[in-house]
């Protein structure tokens, strides 16, 4: 009985690992708070129709959370596309299960539609948040041969990780500070660039997290060399880019919810 008790704790630790969450909790929360504040009165209104008084920070957490639900193991391969290092990713062959780019596209459709029921559509919110969260992490567009980085080896500032686990979190992270002071701090954009990230596509924000993946792995080492370690000068390499990259993901969901819940 007590090994059965370990075991089953090891599972949920290993369901709640960092590496298998994008951009971590406070990530997809800073993401969602910089959409929430970008929002129109008829996309607040919207929202309030189908997740009542859920903010989008709170509900940008959930795709992970049902990473525990047996029922929901089919989701998994949405919340990433890969393609082989050199090749575009429009011309790479596709899971059959879907992927971070068409499962956008599919919910984006199912919250239009004014066929579907509420549940359908409040459940399609949800994975919205997320997965435009999901595209602009450049590991969630990497390759199929590493996981999306998650087996490359790495110590961060002495600590046993990996590359993908840098970029989910630790990147993020080590400014301590929490959701709303990162939002209140670097939040905010300049209206030329909201308006060109809004003109954007799904497929353009792919293409931009694919073309960031030299410098994620110019990480001073490979697999056949010792651990790379990762600290201060990875961290000023990248800062900038994280940071462009979680305000980008936020000004273009509320773009996009903007446009759903438009007043007739």
């Amino acid at each position: 009985m007590h090994a059965t008790r370990i075991l089953i704790a090891s599972v949920f630790m290993l369901c709640w690992s960092p590496a298998v969450a994008a951009w971590g909790p406070n990530g997809h929360r800073i993401i969602g708070q910089i959409a929430e504040n970008n929002l129109t009165d008829a996309a607040h209104k919207g929202i309030a129709e189908l997740v009542g008084r859920a903010s989008l920070a709170q509900i940008g957490t959930w795709a992970d959370e049902i990473k525990s639900d047996p029922a929901w193991r089919h989701a998994s391969p949405w919340h990433y596309v890969n393609a082989p290092p050199g090749q575009d990713i429009e011309t790479a062959s596709k899971s059959p299960r879907g992927d971070v780019i068409e499962a956008i596209l599919r919910f984006e459709r199912v919250l239009r539609d004014p066929e579907a029921d509420r549940k359908e559509r409040a459940e399609a919110l949800k994975f919205l948040v997320h997965f435009v969260a999901d595209v602009h992490q450049p590991l969630h567009v990497g390759y199929a041969s590493d996981r999306g980085g998650n087996d490359i080896r790495v110590r961060w500032f002495g600590e046993s990780t990996n590359l993908h686990a840098v970029w989910d979190e630790h990147l993020i992270e080590h400014q301590r500070l929490s959701f709303t002071e990162w939002v209140r701090f670097f939040g905010h954009a300049e209206p030329g660039e909201i308006e060109a990230w809004r003109r954007s596509t799904v497929w353009d924000w792919a293409r931009e997290s694919r073309s960031m993946l030299p410098a994620v792995y110019d990480h001073g080492g490979s697999r056949s060399d010792r651990t790379p370690y990762l600290g201060y000068d990875y961290i000023f390499k990248h800062h900038d880019g994280v940071k462009k990259r979680l305000l980008q993901a936020g000004i273009r969901l509320s773009g996009m919810l903007n446009d759903i819940f438009a007043s007739p």
